[in-house]
């Protein structure tokens, strides 16, 4: 039983950041609503085409320090190197301080040659700090997360995009208000120069509280690194060295799967515009109905990208050791349990692209073209939750160049399709060859990873289970939720009461066909968000049988009766021999775990 609480482990700590990442998916779209209102859909294109640029730059600089941070630690924590791994955090505080420094520069300097649209460099010249600042989060992040404790990053995520809501709606109103004599292209950049300064505010804050909470844990920290005299202390030149190796594969592997999007945005803002001669606003617009799609679609992908983050330390720790049979146990749970929530989140946002897309973004210019390029790339919310999780594994157990080289192949298939179809086919559906060559390069990079893992690990995912009973009751579950929708909406027009009953009647119906058809177990169930209130939900209801559903009330009374006898057998009677042990148990506690470590 330890052994199995250790192993699963990992997926409890993989639920908190998924939970924090879907938290901050929700928080970003419902700030995107008055935002987008503020500085309409041409002043959302500059912001978009700004924050692409701004992004393919952070994730070369500074995005991957968390993961390849926790990946370094983590095997040295588990030597119990204790100075070492401090050495290497502080080496790659320093690493972040000249690369993000340089970055920002490069970035501020630099925004006309990044951004193709004049109106989106001044949101992009107010990100340039934010890269730097991203940086030193990245390893604080990272530091705690290589503890295998994921709260703290939680936590700081959900702060970060609190107050980036907050600050870039206030700041967009008043930037757009500054310039309200002037033309409506000038408002729409200065509004998406207010909605950048957000951004960095919220940056700001996420790394004052991380910052905090290394101060509390300081003691607990050098306290470890005292009592750690029985290994050989790395150089710190040695260590510089260890960090650009892993950190290199990192930023090239993650820098060449995230540069579809600003390369996708460059294509065809050139195309439009130098070849076609389109306005430089129609353009924009164009490329928020774009935007709005994918950010609804990045909402269930938050449970991927939280499933890589937990799976590093582990699978990194796990295969240090030889432990093969823990890696294939934990990539094969964590597939599963992401499939489970993605494959019934593509199916629900195709058949209900249209009415979520009038809750969150109402503008009546894009609402048609957004919703129907929603439904268009519904199926990448698969396809990239399992491209996300495969190149973490790959990452884990040191397949650095295979991720690099997937995506590498997938960048220059999917670039040369769309540069074609840009170009030679009907300008009409430029938007359509967009989000098509985007379900091309996600498709590719599922297969190629596949197949390394696969040769890796000796390893193949279970079929059955996992994707096929899965998708009939999710594509049972799209109909259901479709024709709820359509007669609730028929008779009262109230969009969001008929969304919200049609998706609960949905989640239902899918709920009750996995369980009836055993595509998922009490101890899956348990992994996923509020699992635990799942099991209780279809114990009560008699969806699951109880001896699926968990132990019966008499066997638990039994069970507790035992307890209490061991208990009172175990007591020991001398007041001064419970004291000194108390004593050494607090010791222990106090010089080996962190305060807030789970």
């Amino acid at each position: 039983m330890p052994n199995r609480k250790k192993r699963d482990g990992f997926i409890m700590q993989a639920g908190i950041l998924a939970f924090a990442g879907i938290i901050v998916r929700i928080i970003g779209l419902l700030y995107n609503k008055p935002l987008v209102s503020i500085i309409g859909d041409e002043g959302n294109g500059y912001y978009d085409s700004a924050y692409a640029a701004y992004s393919i730059v952070l994730l070369i600089s500074s995005y991957s320090i968390p993961s390849a941070v926790s990946k370094v630690i983590a095997q040295r924590l588990a030597a119990r190197e204790y100075r070492n791994a401090h050495r290497i955090f502080q080496c790659a505080f320093i690493y972040v301080l000249v690369v993000g420094g340089i970055a920002s520069l490069f970035v501020f300097f630099g925004a006309g040659i990044l951004v193709k649209m004049d109106s989106a460099v001044l949101p992009l010249r107010i990100l340039a700090p934010t890269i730097f600042l991203s940086g030193i989060l990245g390893v604080l992040r990272g530091y705690f997360q290589a503890h295998r404790t994921m709260l703290q990053t939680s936590i700081s995520q959900i702060l970060e995009q609190l107050v980036n809501a907050g600050m870039s709606i206030a700041m967009a109103y008043v930037l757009v208000q500054m310039v309200a004599d002037k033309d409506m292209t000038t408002q729409a950049s200065f509004g998406a120069a207010g909605g950048t300064i957000g951004t960095g505010a919220g940056v700001l804050a996420a790394l004052l509280f991380m910052a905090g909470i290394y101060a509390l844990n300081r003691k607990t920290i050098l306290r470890r690194i005292e009592r750690d005299t029985g290994h050989v202390d790395e150089s710190y030149k040695d260590i510089f060295k260890l960090i650009l190796m892993v950190v290199t594969p990192f930023i090239l592997s993650t820098g060449i799967y995230n540069v579809n999007n600003f390369l996708d945005k460059t294509i065809y803002q050139l195309v439009m515009m130098e070849v076609r001669h389109v306005e430089e606003a129609l353009v924009a617009t164009d490329l928020s109905a774009i935007a709005k799609g994918t950010k609804i679609a990045n909402i269930p992908i938050a449970l991927a990208s939280a499933m890589a983050t937990a799976l590093i330390p582990g699978i990194s720790s796990d295969f240090a050791k030889g432990d093969i049979k823990s890696v294939r146990y934990k990539v094969a749970k964590s597939v599963k349990v992401t499939m489970l929530i993605s494959i019934p989140s593509a199916v629900g946002l195709g058949v209900l692209s249209k009415p979520v897309m009038m809750v969150i973004f109402h503008q009546p210019e894009t609402l048609e073209l957004a919703s129907t390029l929603l439904t268009c790339m519904a199926v990448t919310v698969v396809l990239y939750a399992l491209s996300t999780l495969t190149q973490a594994i790959l990452q884990s157990v040191g397949r650095m160049k295979a991720p690099i080289i997937n995506a590498s192949a997938a960048v220059v298939i999917h670039a040369a399709l769309m540069v074609v179809m840009e170009l030679f086919l009907d300008e009409k559906y430029s938007l359509y060859y967009y989000v098509f060559v985007t379900v091309i390069y996600a498709l590719l990079l599922c297969v190629l990873n596949q197949i390394v893992v696969h040769r890796a690990l000796n390893y193949s995912q279970e079929v059955d289970k996992t994707f096929l009973r899965p998708m009939i009751a999710a594509a049972v579950m799209g109909a259901v939720a479709y024709g709820v929708y359509q007669g609730i909406y028929y008779l009262i027009k109230i969009n969001i009461v008929a969304l919200a009953i049609a998706i609960l009647i949905g989640a239902a119906v899918y709920f009750v066909m996995i369980i009836r058809w055993k595509a998922v177990s009490e101890d899956e169930l348990k992994s996923m968000p509020k699992g635990y209130m799942l099991i209780e939900i279809a114990k009560k209801t008699g969806i699951m049988p109880k001896e699926e559903a968990g132990i019966s009330s008499k066997s638990k009374k039994k069970k507790r009766k035992k307890k209490k006898k061991k208990k009172k057998k175990a007591t020991v009677s001398s007041d001064q021999h419970t004291s000194l042990t108390a004593n050494v148990l607090n010791k222990k506690k106090s010089d080996d775990d962190f305060w807030l470590d789970d």
